[in-house]
């Protein structure tokens, strides 16, 4: 991953107030975190979900003049109104592994958007991903979200909106509900770049349901307990969860970090989440 992810993710640590040393340290951890992992299918294949899910591409949205293709699933055999889902891929980019959790998402009830931020490009090693995410640009992904709440609600008829991401996409999550505040429902951060700005997080209206690994050193303990102070104290609702045993990416349904047991709890708590403020 390199020890720079990119001038997109220096902006954004820059801006809520880290300084250069403490951004290059954050970094640091989040390239050590990765080194070695591939982009295999893995366990989370076997999470449960109520019934069945079909997808199909779709185009949601067009950035700087680029049309943006992600994948849209449904529950099988359901009609009418129904909640929906933005869903954030993790950094090797929206890849098999992603439509199968966005299928398994949809299938608990959802219609289910996985955006792509990577504008077409999948990784296939960790240098490529890298690469891809040093590209994205942070202007450029914020439009590309706020169009496919936009799709959702305006071509798929969508009620109450919600978004979920892991590590690169738990980050996007959570700056999605920022560019939203008034129109995502609930958020959902799996082990993603937090924010700990009490100012900037009181403009959140949402519930905020965020899953941690306790031995994660790019995303560490102390930062999700700093998240949740931050959040109590900017008055948001929140429900911050830090598995013992359980490394960064433990719940990622692309990667060799997988931990059953951890991930499993996980997609409890995020389907009890989701039902609870969406339907």
């Amino acid at each position: 991953m390199g020890t720079h992810l990119g001038i997109w993710m220096m902006v954004l640590l820059m801006a809520v107030g880290c300084s250069s040393e403490e951004s290059k340290d954050y970094l640091d951890r989040m390239s050590d975190e990765h080194r070695g992992d591939v982009p295999v299918a893995n366990a989370a294949s076997e999470l449960e979900q109520d019934t069945q899910a079909s997808g199909e591409s779709v185009t949601y949205a067009t950035v700087d003049g680029h049309e943006i293709t992600g994948y849209l699933s449904k529950p099988d055999g359901e009609s009418g109104s129904m909640p929906g889902l933005i869903v954030i891929h993790e950094w090797w980019g929206l890849n098999d592994n992603i439509r199968m959790m966005t299928d398994k998402l949809a299938g608990e009830g959802y219609v289910a958007l996985a955006v792509d931020l990577y504008n077409g490009k999948v990784a296939e090693s960790p240098d490529s991903a890298g690469k891809y995410a040093r590209a994205v640009d942070e202007k450029a992904a914020i439009d590309n979200l706020k169009q496919a709440y936009n799709y959702l609600t305006q071509k798929q008829g969508v009620t109450n909106v919600g978004s979920i991401g892991w590590c690169f996409g738990g980050g996007w999550s959570l700056q999605t509900a920022l560019a939203l505040p008034d129109k995502v429902d609930a958020t959902v951060i799996y082990y993603g770049h937090l924010i700990t700005d009490v100012d900037q997080l009181k403009k959140l209206k949402m519930p905020i349901l965020g899953l941690f690994g306790a031995e994660d050193s790019g995303i560490p303990p102390k930062q999700a307990k700093a998240f949740e102070s931050a959040l109590d104290k900017a008055g948001v609702a929140n429900s911050i969860h830090i598995y013992d045993g359980a490394g960064h990416a433990f719940a990622n349904p692309s990667g060799t970090r997988y931990q059953k047991e951890a991930a499993e709890d996980a997609w409890k708590k995020t389907v009890a989440f989701f039902a609870e403020n969406l339907k």
